[in-house]
């Protein structure tokens, strides 16, 4: 899943000379088959293991990819059937969607709060009070946990896991600010840029999630244009529900249920903060951190 996150990010010369793109020069065909391939395949064990669990045990509480095996469509406006080939593209665009976006968010996070023990504590603080030493954190806790939450905006604004997000483009001649831009010219958006932006940003290159307290509630919904790690418009993420779960809840449990130090001799002013650009951005070296079992 890396590998491919990684090849996608790569600038392609057939996007600028499409006449060079039968050459694939850069290789960048052979390496996205290659491990297309190799995604495919783990894709399609497990679909095909709940094809014979579903068969030999049946179905008794249904998740997304029983629905996809067992849906009928009335074969006029909707197929009659999805194919096995589609269930299992359906499986792998989730997984990359998924997994390699939200494991790097909660990488930044750790990264940010390790060099950042103020904060951490704060945080930790915060899920001591509203949450208790007795319990996990829950679903229903993250509306409490006001802090835990500016510090995934704060994470988000500095490091976007799609830093030029998906690429659109052009579907008619525009003009904007003063730039003409061609139809079907592909357009990308600096969500990064966006979230450094001084103009913006009080001091932009610091890790201050409690910009986020404030009276004025800024959220990463796409109704904020100074904050939209998961785009805006029609073609924003569809998968922002449960990000902002999945992130809160993790994040949250490693923080409440851990202590952390950094491993060897690495302090919080030497820890190598380079990104590793592709399609989705991660630390260049990732993150190495020590956990300690709260008592």
């Amino acid at each position: 899943m890396s590998n491919l996150t990684e090849w996608s990010g790569h600038p392609n010369l057939s996007d600028f000379f499409p006449w060079l793109g039968w050459l694939d020069l850069q290789g960048l065909r052979k390496n996205m088959e290659r491990d297309l391939g190799k995604a495919m395949e783990m894709a399609s064990g497990f679909v095909n293991e709940r094809m014979k669990k579903q068969r030999t045990e049946g179905t008794k509480r249904k998740d997304f990819l029983d629905v996809l095996l067992e849906f009928e469509g009335n074969g006029k406006d909707e197929p009659a059937k999805i194919s096995d080939r589609d269930v299992i593209i359906f499986i792998l665009e989730i997984f990359l969607a998924g997994s390699e976006t939200s494991s790097s968010i909660v990488e930044w996070a750790m990264t940010e709060l390790l060099r950042n023990p103020k904060s951490m504590s704060e945080v930790k603080d915060e899920l001591a009070r509203v949450v208790g030493a007795d319990r996990n954190v829950e679903e229903s806790d993250i509306d409490e946990l006001q802090y835990l939450q500016a510090v995934v905006k704060e994470t988000l604004r500095l490091h976007p896991p799609i830093p030029f997000l998906i690429l659109r483009s052009a579907i008619q001649d525009t003009s904007f600010m003063g730039y003409h831009i061609p139809k079907d010219t592909q357009v990308l958006v600096n969500a990064r840029a966006i979230g450094r932006d001084p103009g913006s940003w009080e001091d932009p290159s610091s890790f201050k999630p409690e910009r986020f307290l404030d009276s004025k509630k800024i959220e990463y919904k796409g109704q904020n244009f100074e904050l939209i790690p998961f785009g805006a418009g029609r073609r924003i993420c569809a998968g922002i529900p449960l990000a902002h779960r999945v992130l809160h809840l993790v994040l949250g449990t490693l923080l409440h249920h851990f202590d952390w130090q950094l491993k060897g001799n690495v302090t919080p002013e030497t820890m190598d903060m380079k990104e590793k650009w592709g399609l989705v951005m991660r630390k260049s070296q990732p993150l190495k951190a020590v956990p300690k079992k709260l008592t």
